[in-house]
């Protein structure tokens, strides 16, 4: 191969992950916006933040025909492919976040009077934790640090546990005040997202673990937290 062409397969590579970080991005800046929306009440910023999901649908597109495009003419090998093969399963995983924070949006609209500030503030606490993985393991993937990225992997186990912490106070409120179980169900929806974005990230993680080593982390090694909600 010529170094024309080795030049140029690195470009569209490079190209390839500058546009999943961008979406990584967007997606991050979705989940403290959803959440914040919660925390302050504010529908308007939750409908700004469903708006951007089509956003995220359009790059995810775009990185999926680039990858389709790239293995057609390039045909990589080795850990060009699986860079290749990292790309297409992140950028997956990122479409997904959106998702999720665009249903904790969603629900944000539909709060009622009866959510007081402290079950709001429950939802903008777990958010921190969880847009902080989202953040660390974007910084992995666009470094290619394998240890940076299992830090990520093993790091799972504290959003497990935000999750359980938030799941016992909401059934707290409901309990104490059954005027708030309808409002109480949407937030145990949120907070059941957000514990899922936590798990995205762990797969963003392994997939970026498997590019920089070539090998593979075993969920069964992982320690994980027993979630309350079965």
């Amino acid at each position: 191969m010529s170094d024309h062409i080795v030049s140029a397969f690195t470009d569209e590579l490079d190209k390839l992950a500058a546009d999943i970080l961008r979406m990584g991005g967007i997606v991050e800046t979705m989940i403290l916006d959803a959440c914040s929306a919660v925390n302050k009440n504010d529908v308007e910023l939750a409908r700004e933040v469903v708006a951007r999901d089509p956003q995220v649908d359009k790059l995810e597109a775009d990185v999926e025909r680039q990858i389709v495009s790239l293995i057609a003419r390039r045909q990589p090998m080795a850990h060009d492919l699986r860079a290749v093969f990292s790309a297409l399963k992140v950028v997956g995983e990122l479409e997904r976040v959106g998702d999720l924070s665009k249903n904790i949006a969603k629900r944000a609209q539909r709060l009622d009077e009866n959510v007081g500030p402290s079950m709001r503030k429950g939802i903008y606490r777990m958010a921190s934790p969880v847009s902080r993985q989202l953040n660390m393991v974007l910084d992995a993937y666009a470094t290619g640090n394998a240890s940076a990225a299992k830090a990520v992997w093993e790091g799972d186990d504290d959003i497990d546990q935000h999750y359980n912490s938030l799941f016992r106070e909401m059934l707290t409120y409901m309990i104490e005040d059954p005027r708030t179980i309808g409002a109480g169900a949407h937030m145990l929806f949120m907070a059941k997202n957000l514990e899922r974005i936590g798990d995205h990230c762990t797969n963003i993680a392994e997939f970026v673990y498997f590019q920089a080593t070539g090998e593979y982390l075993l969920s069964t090694d992982r320690p994980k937290t027993p979630q309350i909600d079965g």
